[in-house]
């Protein structure tokens, strides 16, 4: 196992690799121990910040799941892309990157502005995606100006593991100002909720009651989506990373049909939120 500041922290089974992609190189994680005809599970991060974090949910279902988790252009290790920075420009290189991964059709878990990237991915490529789970959405109007999702990002911090902090600094400092104003730009430019409701593969979504950037009553802007399941659980933005547990049992009962609720075990404290048709 790596350490937190080279950059090269993986959680076994995942092993980090690089790829060419739109003729750039790409960092990501994987793991392949499911075997060839296992399906697929592709892992998104958020804004600024790499795919670090996504890894202890990425570990627990790679036993069941070709697993990748790749650092989109400008995060982490990977290459910036030329020209301006776009959520319609990460989700095409995106599908890219699963193309050179030889991955036609794959369930995609998302954290924070990930989630949006997987639902513009699926407006370009709806037969790439076959299942979303969108874990703590963001990038819609509460996260509106900067000023206030700086702000939020902050309490955020607070709320999440220590261990989380040498990750998000380097990260973060790699993505730099300019790259994370051009970011937030395009974000705020970008129609979320519209694409988000266009979905109609099956759809999990999942929001922390300490979430200081989600509001989970928001959940209603989603009515009418086909396929749609919600749960709110314990934790706060970060939850990939700080309740891997509950996330990938999450992703399990949703996959069989089964009740999100249990009183003990990882699901103890989830509650199944019903969206209004």
């Amino acid at each position: 196992m790596g350490d937190f500041t080279s950059g090269t922290w993986t959680v076994p089974p995942l092993t980090t690799a690089w790829a060419i992609v739109d003729g750039r190189p790409m960092h990501y994680r994987h793991a392949l121990e499911a075997g060839p005809d296992a399906p697929a599970m592709v892992h998104v991060h958020g804004f600024g910040i790499s795919g670090t974090y996504m890894q202890p949910t990425a570990a627990l279902l790679a036993p069941r799941y070709r697993t990748f988790v790749p650092d989109l252009p400008g995060h982490g290790r990977s290459l910036r892309m030329e020209g301006r920075i776009s959520l319609p420009r990460l989700a095409a290189r995106l599908g890219d990157f699963c193309a050179e991964m030889g991955v036609a059709t794959a369930t995609f878990v998302g954290n924070s502005l990930g989630c949006p990237v997987i639902c513009e991915l699926a407006h370009q490529a709806p037969e790439l995606v076959e299942r979303a789970v969108l874990v703590s959405p963001a990038g819609g109007p509460n996260n509106q100006p900067m000023g206030r999702a700086i702000w939020q990002m902050t309490k955020d911090s607070l709320r999440e593991p220590l261990s989380m902090v040498p990750i998000a600094v380097r990260d973060y400092l790699r993505f730099g100002v300019v790259t994370s104003l051009q970011l937030f730009r395009a974000m705020t430019a970008f129609p979320t909720v519209d694409r988000a409701r266009s979905l109609s593969m099956p759809v999990l979504a999942i929001a922390g009651v300490r979430d200081p950037l989600v509001r989970p009553d928001r959940i209603s802007v989603l009515h009418g989506m086909p396929h749609l399941r919600a749960a709110l659980v314990p934790g706060a933005h970060a939850l990939n990373y700080s309740h891997p547990d509950t996330i990938a049992a999450l992703i399990d009962a949703h996959e069989r049909g089964d009740s999100f609720e249990a009183a003990t075990g990882p699901l103890a404290g989830v509650r199944e939120v019903r969206v209004p048709d």
